[in-house]
């Protein structure tokens, strides 16, 4: 299923001059120059400045002087309009270009001059830093005679000089090949495997016969050694391996490599410390994702930044948003959350399931053998909130819930008690862009019945866990979620529509039993009351396999009640074999990754990587975790460890997807604030930022130039652009601050 889309938006209609079509180009091996008058002998003949640009020929190049204090890339430009581009056609886009002072950074795009603008290429060099001559080869998505090629030179506070030569962009060239750098053929978790916990690792080798292995301290010297063991050929990569398993050394250090067949692979520690930071780094994500209120940089140094969508310009604000035209005639204060991604938009189906995984991370810390709930306690994330005499994480996640209970349809209006879908800009916006930059219109979406059921999901479970922080509160949340139960009752079909996804994901689920299963279990386990205890127990999900190959997620979320039934003390008839029920699913996980190579829990039908997979391997090892929850048996803890062995670097692109953590990383997600790709005065994501990961269906246009014909591990690219695989989602940290905690629970 398609999860969402954010697509990068070129200029302003401002910037747009008007269009002649122009007859399309043949398709084909020709070479065939699309930029007139690139090299500028004509003067400016074919180019067009926004208003509040000067341009014109020096020195035989175009050299367009920009304004300072501009707040938007876009906001001063330079380009030709009517460029041709043949879907799946290839395409080299070259310039040289200068800079006045030197070392500014030009957004140079190629992408479309008409609504809604979207971006098919944009590269940020920062000029005269990597030379002065710049040459990209990508992939056109679509048939277009509107095109434009645009040289963005805003968002800076001090006027600067651009000047550009040789603009070209040269339709039927040969696609670039793209070739990842893998680095050592030996692949291993290179964050650290835990004293007491497995440890494996997987070599790429065209060997058919066991290599002999030896594992080296810090200084060099053996202390373990073995043979692999053949895997043949793996069917997520397309490589030969081996597996090797040193799982019986367990003395901590730093600095351990592994050594086989002629490779050494990159370093790694045995201990715990690593996990601990991760605990709380993962979680400590969400205070940087906080609309509505400034980020301090004390608490968060190099991520301060004002307020998001508070109403200053040129910022429109949450506190009184208006529905899309024809949904409704009010207005509603929605400020406050978590932007859901790299936008600025708040979605209440993903927010409902990153709030229900960050809840039950603490709520296992309650319940749990192995649970510690003061290593999630008051004072432990830095928040503006710590010392407050509540748990951290409970404050984190409270900033969330206000957000989602002020998107609950007010009394009295029509469809009183359900709750909106979400809230985003009108129109998508482009990259880089602080929230409080965002000069977008914001709209109220329909509601529907999964955000409702979402609502009184997570207010069910909030009552239970703030009661003794804040019976008010507490008691709040319960009122609201019982008002959204019977509201969805009363309206069990409304649906969101999946073609509304301008300005924002479109977040479509086509059935929502799923989402009545969990809202019941979550109402039943806060007030044990008998009509939600039969509504669970005549549930046809209560007793269908949930457990399958992709794990749970926004759209599959009946895996959040049947888990919670299982760990959340209650009484409810039958609960031996809903506990059954999790053992058996985490029985096929472990199945999974017993027969993978890479040993992930993760095994998707024709191995086709779906949107998110790496919180989805995740979300598989939160099973396995919870199976040891329940019966303390090691091969679950074992395997639920293991998974994070594919997180941490021990993939087919021998890197983490982990922002900060292992010796190669990734740290250029997509995002309109972790922007340093894009403009190097910005930051990069915070460290324990979990990258989407592969994505068979490559649906951004970078990946496609990039990745056609990828096979599934390798469907990745860390770069900003490619949103379809390398996005930073709250779900998706949610999954990694859950299994973080498990994982240092362990030690």
């Amino acid at each position: 299923m398609k999860r969402r889309r954010t697509a990068l938006v070129s200029l302003t209609a401002l910037l747009a001059a008007a269009v002649t079509a122009l007859p399309a180009a043949p398709a084909g091996a020709e070479e065939t120059e699309q930029v007139r008058n690139g090299t500028f002998d004509n003067g400016t003949e074919s180019w067009w400045a926004s208003s509040n640009v000067t341009a014109a020929v020096t020195d035989g190049r175009l050299c367009a002087d920009a304004p300072g204090g501009t707040a938007n890339r876009w906001d001063a430009a330079v380009g030709q309009n009517d460029i041709t581009l043949v879907a799946g056609e290839s395409y080299r886009f070259s310039f040289t270009a200068t800079g006045t002072p030197a070392d500014h950074v030009v957004r140079a795009i190629v992408g479309l001059s008409v609504a809604p603008y979207d971006t098919y290429h944009e590269v940020s060099p920062q000029l005269s830093v990597s030379g002065n001559t710049y040459s990209y080869t990508f992939t056109s998505p679509v048939d277009t005679t509107q095109g434009q090629v645009g040289f963005q030179l805003g968002g800076t506070p001090d006027a600067w000089r651009f000047c550009v030569d040789d603009v070209s962009l040269l339709g039927g060239v040969a696609p670039e090949p793209y070739e990842p750098d893998t680095g050592p053929r030996v692949r291993v978790n290179q964050v650290g495997y835990l004293p007491s916990g497995p440890k494996n690792a997987t070599v790429v080798t065209d060997a058919t016969s066991p290599l002999r292995w030896q594992l080296k301290n810090d200084r060099g010297r053996v202390v373990a050694h073995g043979r692999s063991e053949p895997r043949g050929v793996d069917a997520s990569s397309g490589q030969n391996v081996h597996s090797i398993d040193f799982g019986r050394y367990g003395k901590r250090g730093e600095g351990y490599t592994l050594v086989a067949d002629g490779e050494t692979s990159r370093p790694f520690d045995i201990g715990t410390a690593a996990y601990e930071r991760l605990r709380t780094d993962s979680a400590k994500y969400y205070y940087t994702q906080r609309s509505g209120t400034p980020i301090s940089d004390e608490l968060r140094p190099g991520y301060g930044r004002p307020a998001g969508h508070v109403g200053v310009a040129p910022n429109q604000g949450d506190t009184e948003v208006p529905c899309q035209p024809g949904v409704c005639d009010y207005t509603l204060d929605v400020s406050g959350g978590w932007y859901d991604a790299g936008d600025h938009g708040k979605y209440v189906v993903n927010g409902g399931i990153s709030t229900w995984e960050l809840l039950s991370t603490y709520e296992r810390s309650l319940h749990a053998r192995t649970g510690e709930p003061s290593k999630l306690g008051d004072g432990t994330l830095a928040i503006p909130e710590s010392g407050n005499k509540v748990p951290d994480i409970l404050d984190e996640v409270r900033w969330e819930l206000d957000f989602l209970l002020k998107m609950q349809v007010p009394q009295g209006q029509p469809l009183a008690g359900m709750a909106h879908h979400k809230i985003h800009d009108e129109a998508w916006t482009g990259l880089p862009l602080l929230p409080g930059d965002d000069p977008q219109k914001r709209e109220l979406h329909p509601p529907t019945t999964a955000a409702t059921l979402n609502l009184a999901a997570t207010a069910a479970q909030a009552a239970r866990l703030y009661r003794p922080y804040d019976r008010e509160f507490a008691a709040k949340a319960l009122d609201a979620a019982r008002t959204a139960w019977a509201a969805a009752l009363a309206h069990p079909d409304v649906l969101a529509d999946e073609s509304d996804g301008i300005g924002g994901g479109a977040y479509p689920d086509s059935r929502v039993d799923d989402e009545f299963y969990w809202a019941a279990a979550e109402l039943y386990l806060t007030t044990g009351e008998r009509d939600f205890r039969e509504y669970v127990l005549n549930s046809p999900v209560h007793t269908a396999d949930i457990f399958g190959p992709l794990g749970f997620d926004w759209a599959r979320t009946a895996a959040a009640a049947r888990l919670d039934l299982a760990t959340v003390p209650n009484r409810l008839p039958g609960r031996d074999q809903v506990r059954r029920s999790v053992v058996q699913g985490a029985d096929e996980y472990l199945a999974t990754l017993k027969a993978h190579p890479y040993g992930m829990p993760y095994a998707p039908e024709d191995n086709v990587y779906d949107w998110g997979s790496s919180h989805q391997i995740l979300n598989n090892a939160v099973v396995l975790a919870t199976a040891y929850d329940i019966t303390g048996a090691s091969k679950y803890r074992d395997g639920a460890l293991q998974s994070m062995d594919y997180i941490l670097g021990r993939n087919a692109l021998n890197m983490s997807y982990v922002t900060g953590y292992g010796e190669v990383n990734a740290h250029n997600q997509h995002s309109r604030w972790y922007a340093k790709q894009l403009d190097p005065s910005l930051p990069a994501p915070p460290d324990g930022t979990l990258s989407g990961g592969p994505n068979s269906n490559i649906q951004d246009p970078y990946a496609q130039s990039k990745l056609q014909g990828c096979v599934a591990q390798f469907c990745f690219i860390d770069d900003i652009q490619s949103w379809s695989t390398n996005e930073h989602t709250i779900n998706w940290n949610a999954a990694l601050a859950r299994m973080a905690s498990f994982v240092a629970d362990q030690g």
